[in-house]
């Protein structure tokens, strides 16, 4: 992140700290005042899909937005019913191949040779116009006098960069060839999984522990993609195992691959056993990974085999269908689970699923769609449901770039909406709540800044060093 400190120095006094709302400023739901902001936002993305992301919420406004040459800088039509005359400037800077900045700027006009009466949220102090102004189109009579960052439009920008709903790609997604195997923190550096055999369990999480009972059921609302969930996961696997309760961790892969991972924990994890899966496989070697095949959650896999490998009562069990959608989908996954939870009865099962599957409600967009979660819950009223708080982050997700028209699959930025937002004095460990929330959720469990697991399986160009299994042709 970079610091707001230059351009605002251009700015004068912009949204001085107020309980008001302004210009520059954005509403701060830990203090409850509206604040100016402190750091630039990078988003994940390409500068030109940043932009095209501007473009469209102001043209859905109904400004026309007309664009200089080179496709970074952008000014809109005049805002209407402002006197004297306003425009959005937008400009964006390219950081990297995916990384961008965007700044909105809400721009003044003053009459030539005056300065007029200011607009609520402005102030009144006479500024020369910043060099970055200088190409914005001038008006008959008027000049361009003032620049303010614009955050409510920010806030738009960022909410259809980074909080949109990651696809999960069921069915018509074929297998590649096998080409290369990176897992996700063997714990020893340069080790393949058989090198160390105790599992990674780190520290309970903290406020689970009455969450685990013989024949429970939890389930967490994954967003994906993420290395935190799964590790949230282990921890609370290894603390349930220690109070020597049996478990299921119940995952969102292909029922069909059940018997490879049922043949993976029964081997030693080496590269011979992870081959085995990942060639047997049609999930991990899709063409388009979701955040399902990452390889955190491979990792998670290897944990809980190392756990049953250490005398402990693990299964791993596979809930997800192969081709289904829509209701279809979730009936499937629902009777899954049940059939899981029938064969392990005292077991205590955790289940890692979209935050979509996971709600026991119906949803808002669809009154016809009846999440896995509902359904599960009418079967076992017992059945325990938590959300995931966090912080600002990335996540690996599929995604419908709307401007390709094509699904990208790749490392995205990922905000919290206000609800699930963990604010800076939230600490990291579960919250259940005094009564069931909407969607049916119990509980949250916060985790903090959220952190991108790419799959397991990744061309060439795209493989890590970190913690490698030998590749395997």
């Amino acid at each position: 992140m970079r610091r707001y400190g230059m351009m605002l120095g251009l700015l004068g006094c912009v949204g001085c700290a107020t309980p008001m709302q302004g210009i520059a400023t954005q509403y701060n739901p830990e203090t409850g005042r509206y604040e100016t902001p402190t750091h630039e936002l990078v988003y994940q993305v390409p500068a030109e899909d940043a932009m095209l992301t501007a473009r469209y919420i102001l043209e859905k406004s109904r400004y026309d937005v007309m664009e200089k040459k080179g496709g970074l800088e952008m000014f809109s039509s005049f805002i209407p019913d402002v006197v004297p005359p306003e425009r959005y400037y937008i400009q964006g800077e390219r950081i990297g191949p995916r990384q961008s900045l965007v700044r909105v700027f809400r721009i003044r006009y003053t009459q030539v040779g005056s300065f007029g009466a200011e607009a609520p949220g402005w102030t009144n102090e006479q500024v020369s116009v910043p060099d970055a102004f200088t190409n914005v189109p001038g008006l008959e009579g008027y000049r361009p006098a003032r620049g303010y960052r614009d955050m409510s439009v920010e806030q738009k920008i960022l909410e259809r960069l980074e909080m949109v709903p990651a696809l999960e790609l069921v069915g018509g997604n074929p297998p590649v060839p096998l080409r290369s195997v990176v897992m996700e923190g063997s714990g020893e550096e340069g080790k393949t999984p058989a090198a160390a055999a105790a599992p990674a369990c780190g520290a309970p999480v903290e406020g689970a522990s009455p969450l685990f009972s013989a024949g429970g059921v939890l389930l967490v609302a994954d967003p994906l993609g993420t290395q935190e969930v799964p590790s949230a996961a282990l921890r609370m696997v290894c603390e349930a195992t220690a109070q020597d309760l049996p478990v299921t961790l119940a995952l969102s892969i292909p029922v069909s691959e059940q018997p490879l991972l049922d043949a993976y924990f029964a081997g030693d994890g080496g590269p011979a056993t992870v081959h085995e899966l990942l060639s047997g496989s049609a999930f991990w070697r899709r063409t388009y990974q979701d955040g399902r095949s990452s390889r955190a959650m491979l990792w998670l896999v290897e944990q809980g085999r190392r756990l049953r490998a250490s005398g402990k009562d693990v299964a791993v069990a596979a809930i997800d269908s192969d081709k289904a959608h829509g209701n279809e989908r979730e009936a499937q996954m629902a009777q899954h689970l049940l059939d899981a939870q029938a064969k392990r009865p005292q077991a205590w099962t955790l289940v890692i699923t979209g935050s979509v599957h996971a709600r026991t409600t119906e949803v808002n967009w669809d009154g016809d769609f009846e999440p896995m979660g509902s359904r599960v819950a009418r079967a076992l009223p017992s059945v325990r449901v938590l959300d995931v708080g966090f912080q600002r982050g990335t996540q690996f997700a599929c995604r419908y770039n709307i401007w390709d028209e094509e699904v990208e699959c790749d490392v995205f930025g990922i905000s919290p909406p206000l609800e699930v937002r963990q604010s800076s004095k939230q600490a990291v460990g579960l919250k259940l709540f005094t009564a069931q929330q909407p969607h049916g959720f119990h509980g949250r469990l916060y985790l903090g800044a959220l952190t991108a697991s790419p799959p397991v399986l990744q061309p060439p160009r795209q493989v890590t060093t970190a913690n490698p299994v030998p590749a395997t042709k």
